[in-house]
């Protein structure tokens, strides 16, 4: 089959399933509105698969890794009350690293020099000390477990540097995270235009059907949905490797996500984001006064401007970004965080000596109860996240976790920031996606991995590509800022 007509039976399928999902929906609710509007939909939804898989250097193994992490972060909104389905998952994943990483005691001799591995593995390794040390071992069986799923994820991904010989595994990681965003919408198709949105059964989602979560089979947590659009959109957009529609086509598709997800904190990132890209070009303009960045340049670095520019206004960000989700009362922005993070200081000052030292002990997840959490005082509490990484890594980790992840949060920094020993420098979408992660630290948990890790281990990726992959030439760096220099390393300038 040539290439023409392979594109052409993907674009009849791309239809036909649109058109599936249109019919859907009319059954559903024998409105031809309606069914239109899942018609569209769905046709969106092919769109982003037609994107994710047209992206240049995608491997396998990037593709696999992505796809597993991103699956198990949504099976644990899809299967909350089935925990079997997300642990027969991440038995999958067991399977595929140990395999990738072998030999394994290769890769660990490189994992102390990833802050990745310290922000998402060393609590971990605590939380077991700290379960023994108070005799809890059925929660220090089930952190050994997780420790060992994260742990293998981290050293396949050191381990597929190398053997692929330097080859970039945050393609095809980005492209997955697009294809399980497609997914979403299209299992979201009947009600992606529609208030309310389709929910899970859970709490939380009763008091947010504003919000897009996908639909029945398939539900994330509007907050991680944006964040793997934020982080997924740095990686194709800020890279000038990417065609021109590429990036065009992933910064509409975050002016979407963005917009239906009323997310803040996924607001943040790529505002964040946005502000550290043009920092960067400000910056190679000052390193190199003889080299002026061209149109192209500066209309990159206005696009995530005009995204986020139509986020607030058509997307009603005017609306959501200062709302208060769950009290009546709307003076809480942080939705009931702080009485969380209250919550976890009182129980580490009530813990023991263990406890202090290497986290919360009693689950192992370390997911924290309050009175004030919305049932009923005599029922049943709910398992709440921290929503907050550094808070995350001192209850699961106490003082020793905290420290982790300070050391962890400097190393990955650093790593972003400085100039390889050759001369050359980390590539740009990492620099800006490590550093524009730093304000959601405030918010979310995703700096520190665990099963809805896809953010975390695409650091790790771009952090061991930094510093694990063969030397390369300053060129090739310089191509990915937006710059002219992306000739002088062999790629010719995206036209936008």
């Amino acid at each position: 089959m040539t290439l023409t007509k392979g594109r052409a039976a993907g674009a009849v399928a791309a239809i036909v399933i649109a058109l599936l999902a249109g019919v859907l929906e009319y059954t559903r609710t024998d409105s031809l509105g309606q069914s239109a509007e899942a018609f569209a939909a769905g046709l969106i939804a092919m769109a982003v698969v037609g994107l994710a898989l047209s992206l240049p250097g995608i491997t396998l193994q990037g593709l696999a890794l992505g796809g597993l992490f991103v699956l198990a972060g949504m099976l644990t909104w899809t299967a909350t009350k089935r925990p079997g389905i997300i642990w027969a998952v991440l038995a999958v994943e067991v399977v595929v690293f140990a395999v990738w990483v072998w030999p394994w005691l290769r890769a660990t001799r490189s994992l102390p020099r990833l802050g990745a591995a310290w922000l998402g593995l060393a609590y971990w390794i605590f939380g077991v000390a700290g379960a023994v040390l108070v005799a809890h071992w059925k929660v220090a069986g089930q952190r050994v477990a997780y420790a060992g799923v994260f742990t293998l994820a981290v050293l396949a991904v050191i381990a597929l540097n190398h053997k692929r010989r330097g080859k970039d595994l945050s393609v095809g990681m980005a492209a997955a995270i697009l294809l399980g965003i497609a997914a979403l919408l299209l299992v979201g198709a009947g009600s992606l235009f529609d208030l309310p949105h389709a929910i899970p059964d859970n709490a939380s989602a009763k008091v947010m059907t504003n919000r897009f979560w996908g639909g029945p089979g398939l539900f994330y947590h509007p907050n991680s949905l944006a964040g793997l659009m934020a982080v997924a959109g740095i990686r194709i957009g800020f890279d000038r490797a990417m065609a021109w529609w590429q990036r065009l086509g992933v910064g509409a598709l975050a002016a979407l996500v963005l917009s239906i997800s009323d997310s803040r904190t996924g607001f943040v990132f790529a505002a964040a984001g946005a502000l550290v890209h043009l920092a960067l070009v400000l910056w190679r303009r000052n390193d190199d006064l003889d080299r002026l960045p061209s149109r192209s340049a500066w209309l990159s670095v206005a696009t995530p401007f005009v995204v986020l520019a139509i986020v607030v206004t058509l997307g009603g960000g005017y609306q959501f970004l200062l709302r208060d989700r769950f009290a009546d009362d709307q003076n809480d922005v942080t939705s009931g965080r702080t009485d969380t993070w209250r919550q976890v200081w009182v129980d580490w000052k009530h813990a023991g000596l263990a406890e202090k030292a290497f986290g919360d002990a009693r689950t192992s997840r370390a997911v924290v109860w309050r009175l004030d959490d919305g049932n009923p005082i005599g029922g049943p509490r709910r398992d709440l996240n921290t929503d907050n990484a550094a808070v995350g890594a001192f209850r699961r980790g106490g003082v020793f976790g905290a420290g982790a992840f300070l050391l962890g949060l400097g190393l990955l920094l650093w790593h972003a920031v400085r100039r390889r020993p050759d001369g050359s420098l980390p590539p740009a979408w990492f620099t800006i996606a490590a550093v524009a992660a730093v304000p959601t630290i405030a918010t979310e948990d995703w700096l520190i991995g665990g099963t809805n890790g896809a953010i975390w281990l695409l650091l790790a990726a771009g952090e061991s590509w930094t510093l694990l992959r063969p030397g390369v030439k300053p060129a090739v760096e310089s191509s990915n800022l937006g710059l002219d220099a992306g000739q002088n390393a062999g790629v010719q300038p995206a036209v936008s």
